[in-house]
C-alpha cells in the first residue's frame, strides 16, 4: 500500500471499495492547482479486489501526488465521494508541510447552500490542499536495535517536540524540531529518564483552530496535534532540514540518537478520530475514499458518531480499518524504530461498528498479540469522550494503562482531603485493586500526577481554579475539578512562607511518584517548575504558555536536583520496581513480611478517615525470585497533616541501623542525599516528621 519506490519508478496502491473511478495526479509544487501528469486507473487493468494500483516509470523520490476518487455522493446513505477534492493517500510516508494549507475549498458540499452538507461542491481543492510525497526509505541505522528496557524499569518523560526547545532560553540551534530534541539529549541523560513520550508527531493541520486570544487578538493554533490527518507521516514542521521528505530522515536520526543515549521513543497516537471532523468538515482523505468503511456513522447514514468529542469516530473494528491501524503500528516499529505507543482515548478501540463496547475487542487483542509488535510497549488511555472509563479493566493482559486513579488519589492526599490514606497506600503499592484480578502486574500502571492535559506540577500548587481565558472559550474548556490548592494566594506570590510550602509540596508529589510501584511518568518541565500560568488546557497555545523556559532550570535548581536524585534513588532500589504485587503475608512463617503498614506508634495501621499520615516498611530481602541481590530495607513515611508527628522506627536485625535519605521539609541539598551519603539517624528508634513531608529511611550497617 502507498507509494513504493524502486529503481525505475514507483508502485502506487490505494484502497476504495465503493469508488467508480480513481485518478492518480502528480504535481511539481505544493501550491499547484493543476497536475503535471495524471493517470486514470482502468478498473480492468489497475484494480485487484478493492485495491487500485499502477506502476509509473521514471518517478523518483520527492514526487508530489494525490488522488481524485469518484463515486456516489449520497450523504444520507453514508457516501460522500467528490472527485473535485484532492485526496491524500492514507499510507503516504510524508505530506507537504512547507506551506499553510488552505482548506476553505476542501469541503465536499457547498457551504453557501441551504441544504448544507447534503449539497455538492464542484470547486477544485488542489491548490490549498496538502499533497503526498514519494519517500526514499533507505537510511543508515548502523547497529540500532530496540532497547527493550523492561516496563518495570521504565521512567517516562512526556513532552511536546516543539515545546521542548522553542523558547529562546533553550539555546539550541534548531528550536521546535526533531533535531532540537537531539540537542537536548545530554539534559535528558542527566535527568535519568529512560523514555520520551512524544505528543502527536503524525501530520496534522495546525491552522484548523479559528479562535483568537481575546486579550491580544493573536490567532491560536492546534498546538498539541490531537487531530491526525496522515498516520504514516512525521510532521513536516518539526523538521529543521526540510519538509519535502527530509522530515522522515530527521525523525529517524532523532530515534537513532536517543537510542544511543539509552532512551526509548514512545509515540502518542490518535486512532480514535481524524482531522476530517463531522459532516461539516473537509474532505481530505478517508471521507473521500470510502466514508462508510472508515467512520462510524449513525444508522450508517449522514451523521457521524462522536465518541471522541472531536466530530467523528474512526471505525476501528471494521476489518479493513483494523488492518490499516496494524500496518501503521508495524511501520513505526519496523521502519522508524520506535519503541512503543500511547493510544489516545483507547476505549474507542474497543467499540464495535455500531459504537457498542465489545467484551473481547479484536483490534485490542490483535495489537497485543501481533508478532511484529511483541516487544513494543502499548499503553492505553483507558477512557473516551462518550463515558467509557476502563481504568483497571482495559481488555488484554499485555496492555499498560494511564492510571487516572493514581493522579486523583495522590493529589487529594497531599491536598489534605480526609479519608485518603487507604487510597494513597493502594496507589503506592501498585494499584492491586485495579490490576491484580485481571492477572496484570504493578508495572501495568502508568503512574502520573500531571500530564499535558491539565495543570503543570507548579500550577497544581499555585492555582485553586483553571485560568484558560486566553484560549478564547470564556474559560469553559478544560477540567473544572483539578484537586489543586493555592495555599492562600491565587497564582504567583512574593510570600516566602507560601512559596516554601509550594516547593515542599512539589517535592512531595515528585517523591510519591518515584516511590510508587508501577511506571512513573513525569510531565516535561515539572522537574524545574514549568508554569502555564494556570491554563489547564493549553492545546492551542503555541507560545510561552506552553514552551519550556529553560531559565527555570537554574532558578529552581533545588527542584531539578531533587527530581534527578529521586530518579537515581528509584533506579538503585529494585524494591520500588517489583514485578508482582505485595502479599503482606508471612509466607515463610519466619516473622517477615514483604510489606508492613504502620501507624506512627508502630501499631498496625487503622485506616481511619481522619488520619492524614501513614508509614510502611518494605523488606529488602524479600524480592522476587531471580533478583540478583537483596535490597536495603526501606521505611517510608508520608505526613499530609498540618502538624509535626513523631514516628517510631521498626527494629532492625543486629548490626543494621536506620539512615536518612529523603526529608522534603529540609532545605536543598539535605532534602535528598546521593547514594553512600546517607545521614545516620540519632536516636535510631524515632523520627520527627514535619508537616506535609515525605521521609525515606534505609537500613544499612
Amino acid at each position: 500500500m502507498g507509494a513504493t519506490l524502486s529503481e525505475d519508478g514507483v508502485q502506487f496502491s490505494i484502497f476504495s471499495r465503493h469508488a467508480t473511478s480513481v485518478i492518480l495526479q502528480l504535481f511539481n509544487k505544493s501550491e499547484d492547482q493543476n497536475p503535471s501528469f495524471e493517470i486514470e486507473l482502468d478498473p480492468e487493468k489497475n484494480k485487484t479486489g478493492d485495491i487500485w494500483h499502477v506502476f509509473v516509470k521514471r518517478v523518483k523520490a520527492g514526487q508530489l501526488y494525490g488522488y481524485r476518487v469518484d463515486g456516489p455522493y449520497k450523504p444520507k446513505a453514508g457516501m460522500r465521494f467528490n472527485k473535485n477534492k484532492l485526496l491524500l493517500d492514507p499510507y503516504s510516508r510524508a505530506v507537504t508541510g512547507n506551506f499553510n494549507w488552505d482548506l476553505s475549498d476542501a469541503r465536499g458540499y457547498d457551504v453557501h447552500s441551504p441544504e448544507g452538507d447534503l449539497s455538492f461542491c464542484s470547486i477544485d481543492s488542489a491548490k490549498g490542499a496538502p499533497k503526498c510525497i514519494v519517500v526514499d526509505e533507505s537510511f543508515e541505522w548502523g547497529d540500532d536495535r530496540p532497547l527493550r528496557i523492561p516496563l518495570r524499569d521504565t521512567i517516562i518523560y512526556e513532552t511536546h517536540v516543539r515545546g521542548l526547545t522553542c523558547h529562546p532560553a533553550s539555546q539550541v540551534k534548531h528550536p521546535g524540531t526533531f533535531q532540537g530534541v537531539v540537542e537536548k539529549i545530554p539534559y535528558l541523560k542527566e535527568l535519568g529518564i529512560t523514555a520520551v513520550e512524544l505528543l502527536p508527531i503524525q501530520e496534522f493541520d495546525e491552522s484548523e483552530i479559528t479562535q483568537k486570544d481575546p486579550a491580544s487578538g493573536k490567532e491560536l493554533m492546534n498546538y498539541w496535534g490531537y487531530s491526525t490527518l496522515s498516520f504514516f507521516a512525521p510532521k513536516g514542521r518539526y523538521s529543521s532540514s526540510g519538509t519535502m521528505g527530509e522530515q522522515v530522515v530527521e525523525f529517524k536520526k532523532m530515534v537513532r540518537e536517543l537510542h544511543r543515549a539509552g532512551i526509548e521513543v514512545i509515540l502518542d497516537v490518535v486512532f480514535n478520530h481524524t482531522a476530517e471532523g463531522d459532516e461539516t468538515g473537509p474532505t481530505l482523505c478517508f471521507r473521500g475514499l470510502d466514508n462508510k468503511i472508515y467512520y462510524m456513522l449513525h444508522g450508517r447514514g449522514r451523521r457521524y458518531e462522536n465518541y471522541s468529542g472531536c466530530g467523528n469516530t474512526f471505525n476501528c473494528n471494521h476489518p479493513l480499518v483494523r488492518g490499516f491501524i496494524l500496518d501503521c503500528l508495524r511501520y513505526w516499529v519496523v521502519k522508524m524504530h520506535v519503541d512503543g505507543f500511547r493510544f489516545d482515548l483507547a476505549s474507542i478501540l474497543g467499540r464495535d461498528q455500531n459504537g457498542k463496547m465489545l467484551e473481547n475487542p479484536p483490534l485490542i487483542e490483535r495489537i497485543a498479540e501481533d508478532p511484529v509488535l511483541r516487544d513494543a510497549k502499548i499503553i492505553a488511555e483507558a477512557w473516551d469522550a462518550a463515558g467509557a472509563y476502563q481504568v483497571g479493566s482495559f481488555p488484554g493482559k499485555r496492555w499498560a494503562e494511564w492510571n487516572g486513579r493514581f493522579r486523583d488519589d495522590i493529589r487529594r492526599f497531599w491536598r489534605g482531603d480526609p479519608g485518603m490514606v487507604s487510597g494513597l497506600a493502594t496507589r503506592l503499592a501498585g494499584s492491586s485493586d485495579l490490576y491484580q484480578k485481571s492477572g496484570r502486574a504493578p508495572f501495568h500502571s502508568i503512574n502520573f500526577v500531571t500530564c499535558h492535559d491539565g495543570f503543570t506540577l507548579h500550577d497544581l500548587q499555585s492555582y485553586a481554579a483553571k485560568h484558560n481565558e486566553t484560549n478564547g472559550d470564556r474559560n469553559k474548556d478544560g477540567a473544572d475539578e483539578n484537586f489543586s490548592c493555592n495555599y492562600g494566594v491565587e497564582g504567583e506570590t512574593d510570600n516566602s512562607e507560601i512559596n516554601t510550602l509550594r516547593t515542599r509540596q512539589i517535592k512531595n508529589f515528585l517523591a510519591t511518584l518515584m516511590l510508587s510501584q508501577g511506571v512513573p511518568m513525569l510531565l516535561g518541565g515539572d522537574e524545574f517548575r514549568r508554569t502555564q500560568r494556570g491554563n489547564n488546557n493549553a492545546y492551542c497555545q503555541n507560545n510561552e504558555v506552553s514552551w519550556y523556559n529553560w531559565n527555570l532550570v537554574e532558578e529552581n535548581k533545588d527542584v531539578f536536583r531533587f527530581t534527578k536524585e529521586m530518579i537515581a534513588f528509584r533506579k538503585r532500589h529494585p524494591s520500588l520496581r517489583r514485578e508482582r504485587f505485595f502479599t503482606g503475608k508471612d509466607n515463610d512463617q519466619n516473622g517477615l513480611f514483604d510489606i508492613t503498614w504502620y501507624s506512627k506508634t508502630l501499631h498496625p495501621l487503622h485506616w481511619s478517615k481522619e488520619s492524614r499520615s501513614l508509614a510502611y516498611l518494605i523488606d529488602g530481602s524479600r524480592l522476587e525470585t531471580g533478583a540478583k541481590h537483596d535490597d536495603n530495607d526501606l521505611y517510608l513515611i508520608f505526613n499530609a497533616s498540618e502538624k509535626s508527628l513523631t514516628f517510631s522506627l521498626p527494629e532492625l536485625p543486629s548490626r543494621k541501623k536506620w539512615w536518612g535519605v529523603i526529608d522534603t521539609s529540609l532545605p536543598s541539598p539535605r532534602d535528598i542525599v546521593p547514594g553512600d551519603k546517607e545521614i545516620f539517624i540519632e536516636p535510631n528508634d524515632r523520627y520527627l516528621v514535619a508537616p506535609r513531608t515525605t521521609v525515606v529511611l534505609i537500613s544499612k550497617p
